[in-house]
């Protein structure tokens, strides 16, 4: 069943968008504040969202572009505005569809259902989809390179982003440093090994919220480090 998520500030629009869409077979939910609607849409696994623009917090503007860095699914967005600049930087940011109040909720459902199955058409002719590892915040997408913490995007160095990959892909064991010198590296450990400590401590100051405290590589004394889920 398709998960959808209705950020929209207006109640009796937002339950009635709802109704219909749950009458045809989706799992739907609503968020009325954008920030918090942003959040959700970050974090958690949605089909498709349906976006109104003017709304309190965050606006829908601003949530279709942050969606649009870190997922490809369809984001339908809804407004009261008619001028076309308004569709025209909707659509620029990355959105699928614009529909203007007052709409059908047939139309609304009908659009849904042609933008599902657009989407499903698309993932499933053939083109592999991104290697992504997701853990707690931390998005790492393999085949693009890219790394997301919270849906912020963070720059990284080659080796910065092989170290974390490679750590985020065997976690709960502790390597050593020299283990990781020659893992990533591909030296042997005569090599100097500091290295290795000066690559966590940028790795930690992109992905930690508190580097005193790491949430996700965690120092072994005397041993070495180690990914924690």
């Amino acid at each position: 069943m398709s998960r959808i998520l209705i950020i929209e500030d207006e109640e009796t629009i937002a339950e009635l968008e709802k109704d219909y869409l749950e009458l045809s077979g989706f799992e739907v939910e609503i968020e009325n504040d954008g920030s918090v609607g942003l959040e959700r849409s970050l974090k958690e696994d949605f089909d498709l969202f349906i976006l109104d623009l003017m709304l309190p917090g965050t606006d829908g503007f601003e949530i279709c572009r942050r969606i649009r860095e870190v997922k490809n699914i369809p984001i339908l967005m809804v407004s009261a505005k008619k001028e076309d600049i308004d569709k025209i930087r909707g659509l620029g940011l990355g959105a699928d569809d614009y529909i203007t109040k007052p709409f059908s909720p047939s139309e609304l459902v009908a659009r849904v259902k042609a933008h599902l199955a657009r989407y499903e058409r698309l993932i499933g002719s053939g083109m592999p989809a991104n290697d992504v590892i997701e853990i707690r915040g931390l998005k790492i997408d393999k085949t693009a390179r890219r790394v997301w913490i919270n849906g912020e995007e963070k720059n990284f160095t080659t080796k910065e982003f092989d170290l974390l990959t490679f750590l985020a892909q065997n976690p709960n064991h502790v390597f050593t440093k020299e283990e990781l010198f020659s893992k990533i590296w591909d030296m042997e450990s005569i090599g100097d090994i500091a290295t290795v400590t000066v690559h966590i401590k940028k790795i930690r100051e992109k992905i930690e919220f508190n580097t005193a405290k790491p949430q996700y590589i965690e120092t072994i004394w005397g041993v070495g480090y180690r990914f924690k889920v």
